[in-house]
């Protein structure tokens, strides 16, 4: 049995919940990511910050990137996998939520992110075609 935590990014930072959009933009860059997780100072998952969020949720309402916080971006309860999850688990809810990224936990603690270039790297390639299929059209009831 494959693991979440087997195929997962590891030690995936956090975006501040109290950072502005515009440092947490900038990390995204630096780092060479689509989305950041966002945390609390518990380290607990609160939402993600996706670039599409950002243009969708703060650009495109004429809000100032400089003093819209990571907070105000995050709605609802996030979607995440325990770091034990089984690889078929990890599919079933990326599927079904659409979602390209998935947040790993364990013991309540952000400990890796999954994304489309992780499962690419783990999965048969019918798998991975069924996956991008289902996702390709966008989130059905995303929550970040």
């Amino acid at each position: 049995m494959t693991s979440a935590a087997q195929i997962m990014h590891k030690g995936a930072e956090c975006a501040d919940e109290n950072e502005t959009v515009n440092q947490a933009a900038r990390r995204m860059r630096d780092l060479g990511v689509g989305a950041l997780p966002i945390c609390g100072e518990d380290r607990r998952l609160h939402g993600i910050l996706t670039d599409r969020d950002i243009v969708i949720k703060c650009l495109a309402e004429d809000k100032d990137p400089a003093q819209c916080r990571v907070s105000e971006m995050a709605a609802g309860k996030p979607f995440y996998v325990d770091a034990d999850a089984d690889i078929e688990d990890v599919l079933r809810q990326m599927k079904q939520h659409r979602i390209k990224r998935l947040p790993v936990i364990r013991e309540h603690q952000l400990v890796g992110m999954i994304s489309e270039a992780d499962l690419a790297q783990h999965l048969p390639e019918d798998k991975l075609g069924e996956f991008i299929e289902t996702i390709k059209s966008g989130p059905a009831d995303r929550v970040s």
